[in-house]
């Protein structure tokens, strides 16, 4: 005696084999022209600087180079934008080259300090709010 698939069953494989191939078969078609994605000149979070940074010492001299010759120096509360930090030579002292505006001459100057000499942060709000704080 042979037994035949119930109804139901065979229903669902026809279903299958017939709805198999249409959710396949679009994707197998050839696209429209792509259109490149081009981007833009300059990445979005690229920056000049690296961060923020105020003066936490009563002062310091600003240099020329690391471990180089003092060109001015700034106070206490002074706030900076960190442009590079590098190792010191033979010590393993950090340094920072900063520019700013820190005499009110409306000349922006260059110069390297130690990092110790700096609180650093992310943005400049931050910076000039513990500005604030650090003078009061």
């Amino acid at each position: 005696m042979r037994l035949l698939p119930a109804p139901a069953f065979s229903q669902a494989v026809c279903f299958l084999v017939i709805l198999i191939p249409l959710v396949l078969l679009p994707g197998c078609r050839r696209s429209d022209e792509e259109i490149p994605v081009v981007p833009p000149a300059t990445h979005p979070l690229t920056r000049r600087y690296i961060g923020y940074a105020v003066v936490n010492v009563s002062f310091t001299h600003l240099l020329n180079e690391p471990g180089g010759v003092s060109e001015s120096y700034l106070r206490r509360g002074t706030v900076v934008r960190i442009l590079e930090r590098r190792k010191g030579g033979d010590t393993a002292e950090s340094w920072v080259l900063v520019e700013g505006n820190y005499h009110g001459s409306g000349d922006i100057s260059r110069g390297w300090l130690p990092e110790t000499a700096l609180d650093v942060f992310n943005n400049e709000s931050q910076a000039i709010t513990a500005s604030r704080n650090i003078v009061q």
